[in-house]
């Protein structure tokens, strides 16, 4: 049975940008698991499905972001035995570590809502969060002349979660454009009191939404759709059913994946159980846990995930050393684009208090430079420095 110094669940951004960073510090033995398969730079999904990017843009091979000196596993993991420091494989082996970072990302749970599967089998439902249907919303958007159009906030937990109203933004300006708008009745669903549940920006969004007309159910979920009848129904305070519903781009709940449950927290929806501020496990040593799959108690994002980077890299040389851990903050940030050449960056931190990057500029108010940004530079740091383990504040 092969062992490593560090062993990282899972090729994505957390997986890879941590295997990179640690190499960058010194570490000599890393492994990452994770089957071959292509890895994704996930917020160009929205600009896919509004049109201002294409599949190719995002996608590299795993052997291609996979950093230099690390071993890659090309199999998954299915169990953790943390009594004997082992990862159980598909292929049956098992994989010893000293330390071990769970980073698997979460999974959609399309059964948890009735009649989610086989809408988005008949192409009725379509979400940008699955890179399947990220190009079929687009085609569905432009497509779209008249009638009901219904968008999602998803319940938390969820990846990136308050980037959906990205494809909402880029839909309703493209409809405004093509002078169709008005015949649209767009529909927004929200878990939220407020629009994205951050106070101190969601009235500014509901100003934006109110312009563009589109009727908002707060603190709703979809409860059931229905692709044949062509009808959404909303849970929430005023629970109704939507009917004649031409398009239904629905965010599915999300969770941690099934194999992790001993590991997860009770009531986060299968992520891992781990000090929101160390990163480090509750209860099983030695074991670590970032991005997604994490209970953070914050909102996951990309931009969040530069900071877990930096903080558990040093904390698994601080456990060994006996040093005191650093503390993650729960920093997080959602960037909203507002129309088709405007983005805002929405900066907070754990308890939901503002904590932007600068003081020189207000980022809650929309720019094109942020649109710009967010949409051509962002993806080259990600790919040249971040997923080489490099720092950018």
């Amino acid at each position: 049975m092969a062992r490593h110094d560090v062993v990282i669940i899972g090729a994505g951004n957390a997986g890879v940008s941590l295997a990179a960073r640690l190499l960058r510090v010194g570490a000599k033995d890393v492994a990452v698991v994770s089957p071959d398969r292509p890895h994704l730079f996930r917020p160009l999904l929205n600009y896919v499905a509004g049109g201002q990017a294409t599949m190719t843009e995002l996608t590299r091979s795993t052997a291609a972001v996979l950093p230099t000196g690390c071993t890659w596993v090309r199999d998954r993991a299915v169990a953790v035995h943390t009594d004997e420091r082992e990862v159980e494989l598909a292929g049956g082996d098992r994989l010893g570590y000293q330390d071990l970072v769970l980073a698997p990302g979460m999974e959609e749970d399309l059964d948890a809502v009735p009649g989610l599967a086989a809408a988005m089998t008949a192409g009725w439902s379509l979400t940008a969060h699955l890179e399947s249907q990220a190009s079929a919303v687009w085609r569905a958007v432009e497509g779209l002349r008249r009638g009901r159009v219904v968008f999602t906030v998803p319940p938390e937990p969820s990846p990136c979660g308050g980037t959906a109203l990205k494809p909402l933004f880029l839909a309703c300006d493209h409809w405004r454009r093509c002078g169709v708008l008005d015949d649209l009745d767009v529909q927004l669903i929200t878990p939220f009191d407020g629009v994205l549940g951050v106070p101190f920006v969601d009235g500014r969004l509901a100003d934006h939404l109110r312009e563009l007309g589109v009727s908002v159910h707060h603190g709703s979920t979809v409860g059931a759709v229905d692709h044949v009848e062509r009808t959404v129904t909303v849970d929430g305070p005023a629970g109704r059913v939507l009917e004649d519903v031409e398009r239904a781009f629905v965010v599915p709940p999300y969770r941690g994946p099934d194999w992790l449950a001993p590991l997860g927290r009770e009531g986060s929806a299968g992520l891992v159980d781990i000090d929101p501020e160390t990163l480090a496990h509750r209860r099983a040593p030695r074991v670590w846990s970032l991005g997604d799959a994490a209970a953070l108690d914050t909102r996951s994002s990309g931009g969040g995930l530069r900071q877990q980077v930096e903080v558990l890299a040093d904390n698994i040389a601080c456990s060994r050393l006996g040093r005191p851990l650093r503390r993650y903050d729960g920093y997080t940030i959602i960037p909203v684009t507002v129309d088709r050449r405007r983005l805002m960056l929405v900066e907070f931190d754990r308890t939901g208090a503002p904590a932007p990057t600068t003081s020189l500029v207000d980022l809650t108010v929309p720019r094109r430079a942020l649109w710009l940004f967010d949409r051509y530079v962002e993806p080259v740091i990600y790919f040249r420095a971040l997923l080489r383990g490099r720092l950018i504040p």
